[in-house]
């Protein structure tokens, strides 16, 4: 009935961005200094650039663009180091909230570059463990 080779379904990129399994953030990573698309996983989002400014204690020092900046200007500068690598893992230093004020976490992100749905440059930043 079917070949080894015949596609079933295809998840494709655009796919998870519909969905918001992926997060765009083109224009904030051409800011940056990146030359291709680039979108973050919701984990990563949540993990290392989501902040709620009226729940958080200590908010007005910590906003999602300042974060997102962060996350991103630390990758441009981990793939300079890493060239020819595909995979590239690096730490951002996240400020996270407690009841007598905010502590900061490292915590690691992992940049891969690979094809798109058109077999275009994309890069997507994960945290460590996701795929």
């Amino acid at each position: 009935m079917f070949e080894a080779t015949d596609l079933i379904h295809s998840y494709t990129r655009s796919d998870a961005i519909a969905d918001g399994d992926l997060i765009e953030v083109n224009e904030a990573a051409k800011e940056a200094g990146f030359k291709v698309p680039v979108a973050l996983t919701t984990a990563a989002w949540h993990e290392l650039v989501a902040w709620d400014q009226a729940a958080r204690p200590h908010g007005p020092l910590q906003d999602e663009a300042g974060r997102l900046w962060d996350v991103l200007s630390l990758a441009v500068h981990a793939a300079r180091k890493e060239r020819d690598s595909p995979v590239v893992e690096y730490t951002v230093r996240v400020m996270e909230p407690l009841e007598n004020g905010p502590r900061v976490v490292p915590k690691r992100a992992v940049m891969h570059i690979g094809p798109g749905d058109n077999h275009e440059p994309v890069i997507t930043i994960m945290l460590s463990g996701e795929d």
